[in-house]
């Protein structure tokens, strides 16, 4: 029977390296941030996207640790998610870092995620309904922001509320072909570092990247 290490080992497989991020993957069962259905059940243990209510999708752990590891988060760094869904990613954020504030579009997600990172001990994020591409300025601040819906660039709000020497990880596309790209901040200005991987993911929706 598959359990939360076929996960790990998954992700150490496709090339995670990072010992904080694995042990994270370790310390957060990803069953608890699915649908209690047999098949999401079924799929939790499975290193593959799981699909969610409002039409959204949890992203595939290798993909998410692979995003996580390219930031090097140290435990004292703040974070900041861009749709935070049934809260996987959040959590493992949590676990990595000192706080955590995760902005979802719909309600009913963010409501489902503040049970699940509840339920699992998790107190130092803030979850908030709202425009992803907005940010959230008056919690900013952060030393590293992650993306999970795609954005056609790097909104500027996000930029602006990212630290000096504070990094990125987003994907780059018009939603459903993506590159995930990791930026720095220097200077006051935003850099590209290099292109993680090609993915697929849902568009961003909002005043900064598409319009509904």
């Amino acid at each position: 029977m598959r359990d939360n290490s076929d996960l790990v080992r998954e992700a150490v497989s496709k090339g995670l390296r990072s010992r904080s991020v694995v042990d994270a993957m370790k310390s957060v069962d990803r069953r608890f941030f699915v649908d209690s259905d047999a098949r999401s059940q079924e799929l939790a243990y499975k290193d593959a996207p799981v699909p969610i209510s409002e039409q959204q999708t949890t992203s595939q752990p290798s993909l998410i640790a692979s995003m996580l590891e390219a930031l090097v988060i140290q435990p004292h760094e703040r974070a900041l998610e861009i749709g935070t869904g049934y809260g996987y990613q959040t959590a493992l954020l949590a676990v990595l870092c000192r706080e955590v504030v995760s902005v979802e579009r719909f309600a009913a997600l963010a409501e489902r995620a503040v049970e699940n990172l509840d339920r699992c001990g998790l107190r130092n994020v803030t979850v908030i309904q709202g425009d992803g591409g907005r940010g959230v300025p008056e919690h900013a601040p952060y030393d590293v922001v992650i993306g999970s819906a795609a954005a056609p660039a790097v909104p500027p709000p996000l930029a602006a509320q990212l630290s000096e020497g504070g990094r990125i990880v987003i994907p780059i596309g018009p939603g459903g072909h993506e590159r995930v790209i990791l930026y720095r901040k220097t200077r006051g200005e935003l850099s590209e570092e290099r292109v993680l991987t090609q993915a697929r993911y849902v568009r961003m929706i909002g005043e900064h990247t598409h319009p509904e």
